[in-house]
């Protein structure tokens, strides 16, 4: 299932008009008019996997960020309350783990909107015996390049497993999910300030983040590891998960305008 709360903002036109907001995505579903979207699938060691637009967070960050409306009677201090006083629990605050994951996949070419005429039933007889005698061939290239995997052992302030969904690249020839792997020294001065900012951007990281590329991934904590994770927001316990990387799988209705800035036509 994908959490309730995920959203694609980014697809539709800025406005602080709800109205125009709720008619530009009506004639949007009216017009069909789509753009495909990645979806990472996290699956957990007993559990259904959950599907997700946005991504997964865990971390300190994180754990103060859901804490801020405990401090509602602070006001507008009640976001720099909830960091500082995260900062007087145990510091500096790690969260370790191994990480498991394979590069970037090239992207196949896309498919042209209109479905080509049939083949007459000579070439696809013709097509059929050429599929069947290169199979063996296929299979050997296969054997011979096996997915490489990569060992990460991580000590890190914040993890976070995201998709490109934020800012979509129509023109890029590789499928890739972004593991983000924050520094674990960073102070309580800089912990409080960039805290505050990642409640309103999560998408902000602290200087010295390690960020890599990847098609799937295993993450595989520590016996006895507490705390929680936010998949798109929804908080879910934190255990050992495996997350793949599902390319263009989900079909989101887009504004016409921000689909035509997204087009390669326009990216030239």
């Amino acid at each position: 299932m994908l959490p309730r709360s995920c959203t694609c903002p980014t697809l539709f036109a800025e406005s602080g008009n709800r109205v125009q907001r709720i008619t530009d995505a009506t004639l949007a579903i009216v017009r069909g008019e789509t753009v495909p979207l990645d979806v990472l699938q996290i699956k957990g060691e007993k559990e259904q996997p959950v599907f997700a637009m946005t991504g997964l967070r865990w971390g300190s960050f994180r754990d103060a960020g859901v804490q801020v409306s405990k401090y509602w009677y602070l006001g507008p201090l009640k976001t720099k309350a909830a960091h500082f006083f995260s900062t007087l629990q145990e510091w500096p605050q790690t969260h370790q783990a191994s990480l498991l994951y394979t590069g970037p996949k090239a992207r196949p070419p896309s498919v042209a909107d209109e479905t080509p005429p049939r083949p007459s039933l000579y070439r696809r007889i013709l097509r059929r015996l050429v599929s069947y005698w290169a199979q063996p061939q296929d299979a050997l290239s296969q054997e011979a390049s096996p997915e490489v995997w990569r060992d990460v052992q991580l000590s890190t302030i914040e993890l976070s497993i995201t998709t490109r969904n934020s800012q979509l690249d129509p023109t890029s020839t590789e499928d890739f999910m972004n593991i983000c792997i924050e520094p674990d020294n960073v102070s309580k001065g800089d912990f409080i300030s960039i805290g505050s900012k990642k409640v309103r951007d999560p998408k902000l990281r602290a200087k010295g983040t390690e960020c890599l590329q990847a098609s799937q991934c295993a993450l595989l904590l520590p016996e006895g590891t507490g705390g929680s994770f936010s998949i798109d927001s929804e908080e879910y316990e934190a255990m050992p998960v495996e997350v793949k990387l599902l390319p263009r799988k989900l079909q989101f209705f887009c504004d016409p305008r921000k689909r035509e800035q997204l087009s390669p036509s326009s990216a030239e």
